[in-house]
């Protein structure tokens, strides 16, 4: 459930910076496909991933786990 969550905010917050999967794999330095499979809650990223992740849309560890617990209940 946690990676379907997941997915969902990241898709949420990719588009709202208006990058592609492709644009965002890129800057992140990961393969859309793997982007896609996590957008779609297939995959669960490692803790070095989700700091990239985070990085590239601007924001911090702490935040991106808030918009988790925001979108959980």
């Amino acid at each position: 459930m946690i990676d379907k969550i997941f997915g969902q905010v990241l898709k949420k917050l990719r588009t709202e910076k208006g990058l592609s999967q492709e644009e965002f794999a890129a800057n992140v330095g990961l393969h859309r496909t793997y982007i896609s499979q996590l957008e779609r809650g297939l995959k669960s990223p490692s803790l070095g991933v989700m700091a990239k992740i985070s990085s590239e849309l601007g924001i911090t560890l702490v935040q991106l786990m808030t918009e988790l617990e925001k979108n959980q209940n």
